[in-house]
């Protein structure tokens, strides 16, 4: 991520850790996430793009062994800090990828980062960066924008949530512009982003090393089926802005 993308985020750490309450993550993104990744029980993690260290302090709550936040931007580790200072003590929070950190991870997970990366040198530098940090074997989770989200700009904002399309005419363009923006209960806040394509991505995962790509839709874990999920959430079930692609680093990457 450039830093002019972290430098966008200073700002959003009390409001970006508001949307942890908010339903369509509530209800559906953060249990999917969970669901995913399963037993953590002595598992070496990075959070990758922590971001206020949310799924980071959950995550050694959950019983993770050595748990790591990376994020590059600032205000956001400082709140990441703060909190799991209270809550989640023996989290390493970094502001930068050492070389003592690569190869040394069971599991990396990477929440809204991918979207951040502006050209298709940096989304494939990104992956590669993801990957790297893995121990042969080790497993990747990452959710970009939804390769088939809706682009225009009312139709998350029921949820405290606007994605809208730069260009509302091209709107699933490689490297196309989309405003992110989060508005509840008074507060508001935006960032820009990139829209990558389910074929971008799939290709720069896999020069990076991953294996075995698959993709998950956001559902309703605690619902028996979709349809029997609080009724204000079908529209987001129908159309949601992001989806999980997890796959494994290859044990032998020639």
């Amino acid at each position: 991520m450039s830093k002019n993308n972290a430098g966008q985020f200073n700002e959003l750490a009390t409001l970006y850790e508001d949307t942890a309450h908010w339903s369509f993550r509530k209800e559906i993104e953060i249990p999917s996430v969970l669901q995913a990744i399963g037993d953590v029980g002595g598992l070496s993690v990075l959070d990758f793009g922590c971001g206020t260290g949310m799924y980071s302090r959950w995550l050694k709550q959950r019983g993770a062994g050595r748990v790591v936040g990376y994020d590059p931007t600032s205000g956001m580790l400082n709140y990441a800090r703060r909190r799991a200072e209270k809550e989640s003590p023996g989290i390493s929070f970094v502001t930068r990828l050492s070389p003592d950190l690569i190869g040394q991870f069971d599991l990396v997970l990477a929440v809204h980062v991918l979207q951040y990366a502006s050209s298709g040198s940096e989304l494939q530098d990104m992956c590669a960066d993801m990957v790297g940090l893995l121990r042969p074997g080790g497993r990747l989770l990452t959710l970009p924008i939804h390769p088939s989200y809706d682009p225009r700009r009312s139709y998350y904002e029921r949820y405290g949530l606007r994605l809208s399309a730069d260009d509302l005419q091209k709107p699933y363009v490689d490297g196309g512009g989309v405003r992110i923006g989060l508005c509840k209960n008074g507060k508001q806040g935006s960032v820009s982003a990139s829209y990558w394509s389910a074929a971008s991505l799939e290709r720069a995962l896999g020069q990076a090393g991953l294996r075995s790509l698959n993709w998950r839709e956001l559902d309703a874990p605690e619902c028996a089926a979709l349809d029997q999920a609080p009724k204000e959430l079908h529209a987001y079930l129908q159309k949601p802005h992001s989806i999980i692609i997890e796959g494994v680093r290859a044990r032998d990457p020639r």
